[in-house]
């Protein structure tokens, strides 16, 4: 696990090793333990090393061929290099590590780029050919491991975070209104913009490349993997369900605890990450595991709910878990938001700061921890969400309803109003537009609830949990921490796809609207309507949990923040977003964004996902010298 960069000049001008260590200094933290540096006739490979697996020099990047014709610089770990290793061993390559990341760069040159459908496991990378003169970029399937690009002038830039981009004398920080407008409309960003203009993310699943050898070279990406879920074409019983679930599950979690340091598991309250530790604890004796709790003394209504400590110890009793814990208050909140809005380069989705310090306490013992990401996003986590649409009569009308939902901050009726003072006339349609986008490569002929969740389950495979993978990289690594995801491996994700909703869901029929920003309980209205979320997985993990465990209602990873910002966290709230200095309302109209923020706080409406995007946003600018 580690961070990449580098550069590449069209006209072939030479490169400083000053100007590459920059970048490298820049994303230090992402690997303390060791630095490269490759530069030849206008190319320049970068790599910070956390040494995780083989923690020898032969392991070391940029890693240079045998015949030394390509140099690679990797991230990320491949679960299966030891079956790789063993093909390319049979077809006459020899080792000179153990590592993971010496079988990457000879399986790239085995397969070129068919080896990138062969791993398993998460990674970013680039593949320099010498002779050839073509640099290779690509990102694992599912996002786990991010990589951003930019062309300026005659250069292209990559590297694992933007800061490293940001780091060159040549980059002009510029905010990105596209992106920003998609932000708060989703809490989140689902096109490849980032809030830097001229920077890019690569999306998840695609590969690129740059061949110098052309008149005018470009980069030429492709997509090379999608999610896809449908009805399986063949009648297979539950339980045979249950048992391939299991199976893989075992598999999935015993492939990812390969490792030369410690490692641990991050264990809430939950199902996922639960099953997680429980199998880990089989492999590991005094396993270490890790759960944030919130100090809930002025909480209320549904965030009474929100610590989970007492079943994590409980499960870490049963397991016998070496455990840790931490108990988060107001003031942590607002202490760290210079360093998160740092780290995270730019918001995503949730309020991610538990995150923060979830990945700060786990990184003082171990080097690796595991988490339960993915398993809501596969097998069917949210069903209040997918529901809403279900029994659209078209995929027109299902875009309208879905649509709706995920307008998670700021609504059609009212994003005018904060945007069009500033930025002239503002129209929200195209927000529309781009959340039906995400469905192009898809038929969207659909007939049944069936049909309708599917396309659900896609499209948050491909946006919400892309945002949660995003934050959890930058801040575990923050803090020098690899985080694992055993629910993304990729047998388990084809599986899962193919996993009848049936399966997944009990109340096809249902139809459910929920109002992120009412004020109240939730629960009563909206989730025990629709509390028959992941039924196969529930199934498949109760051998591993406790029963009221596998069949407790979904909880998700949150704070008390709709109390505290009304309350311990007040005068924060307001020195921050009522000020006269707060540099958002030099991107956004302070009238119609303050009377949004008084409606949280007079207790009218829960505001709660918009003050901490706007406070997120405001730290953001701040942090990294925004023009706007």
């Amino acid at each position: 696990m580690c961070g990449i960069a580098g550069k590449l000049n069209f006209d072939g001008a030479s490169i400083s090793l000053e100007l590459l260590k920059k970048m490298t200094d820049a994303i230090a933290h992402r690997g303390p333990d060791d630095e490269g540096h490759w530069i030849e006739d206008g190319v320049a490979l970068g790599h910070r090393r956390l040494s995780i697996i083989d923690l020898s020099e032969h392991a070391s990047q940029p890693m240079v061929s045998f015949d030394s014709r390509f140099v690679l610089s990797y991230n990320g770990e491949i679960y299966n290099f030891r079956k790789l290793r063993l093909e390319l061993e049979e077809k006459g390559y020899s080792f000179k590590s153990n590592s993971d990341s010496e079988v990457v760069l000879y399986s790239l040159i085995e397969w070129n780029e068919d080896a990138i459908l062969k791993f398993n496991g998460m990674f970013a990378l680039s593949f320099w050919d010498r002779r050839d003169r073509t640099l290779l970029l690509a990102r694992d399937r599912y996002g786990i491991k991010p990589l951003y690009y930019a062309e300026k002038g005659n250069s292209f830039f990559f590297a694992s975070e933007q800061k490293a981009i940001l780091s060159q004398p040549s980059f002009d920080r510029k905010i990105n209104r596209k992106a920003l407008l998609e932000y708060f409309t989703f809490q989140n960003i689902f096109t490849d913009r980032t809030l830097i203009e001229d920077v890019t993310l690569l999306p998840p699943g695609y590969c690129g490349k740059i061949d110098l050898r052309k008149k005018n070279p470009n980069f030429d990406r492709r997509q090379y993997w999608d999610f896809n879920f449908c009805e399986p074409y063949e009648s297979v019983s539950r339980s045979e369900y249950v048992e391939e679930l299991d199976r893989l599950f075992r598999n999935a979690v015993n492939s990812q605890l390969v490792s030369d340091v410690e490692l641990g598991t991050y264990l809430s309250g939950g199902m996922d990450s639960g099953s997680i530790t429980s199998l880990a604890s089989q492999r590991f004796k005094d396993l270490k595991s890790f759960t944030v709790g919130f100090d809930l003394s002025s909480a209320s209504g549904i965030e009474l709910v929100f610590d989970e400590r007492q079943t994590a110890e409980a499960m870490s009793a049963a397991f016998k878990t070496e455990h840790y814990e931490m108990v988060l208050k107001a003031g942590d909140m607002e202490r760290c938001l210079p360093k998160l809005a740092w780290y995270l380069e730019e918001p995503r989705v949730g309020q991610c700061y538990p995150n923060f310090y979830a990945s700060k306490l786990a990184s003082k013992f171990v080097k690796v921890v595991l988490s339960g990401a993915g398993g809501d996003e596969l097998f069917g986590g949210y069903p209040w969400r997918y529901y809403r649409g279900a029994t659209s009569k078209n995929f027109e009308e299902y875009i309208d309803e879905y649509y709706l939902y995920w307008q998670r901050l700021i609504p059609n009726s009212v994003i005018s109003k904060v945007f069009s003072p500033i930025w002239g006339d503002v129209k929200d349609v195209w927000t529309r537009d781009i959340f039906k986008d995400v469905f192009s490569t898809h038929d969207n002929e659909l007939s049944k609830p069936e049909d309708f969740i599917n396309h659900s389950l896609y499209f948050e495979s491909k946006t919400f949990l892309h945002g949660l993978l995003v934050v959890e990289d930058k801040l575990s690594m923050a803090h020098s921490l690899e985080n694992r995801v055993p629910f993304l491996d990729n047998d388990l994700v084809d599986f899962a796809m193919k996993c009848p909703v049936n399966f997944k869901l009990n109340n096809l029929g249902e139809v459910v609207r929920l109002n992120e920003n009412e004020v109240g309980r939730k629960s009563s209205k909206y989730f025990s309507k629709t509390n028959d979320g992941k039924q196969i997985l529930r199934d498949a993990m109760s051998g591993y949990i406790p029963e009221r465990v596998s069949k407790a209602a979904k909880q998700g990873f949150s704070s008390p923040d709709a109390s505290w910002f009304k309350g311990e966290s007040i005068d924060f709230v307001r020195n921050s977003l009522l000020s006269n200095n707060a540099k958002i309302y030099e991107l956004l109209d302070r009238n119609t964004v303050q009377n949004l923020i008084d409606e949280h706080l007079s207790g009218s409406r829960n505001r709660r996902l918009l003050i901490w995007s706007l406070l997120n946003v405001e730290s953001f600018l701040n942090e990294f010298e925004i023009q706007m």
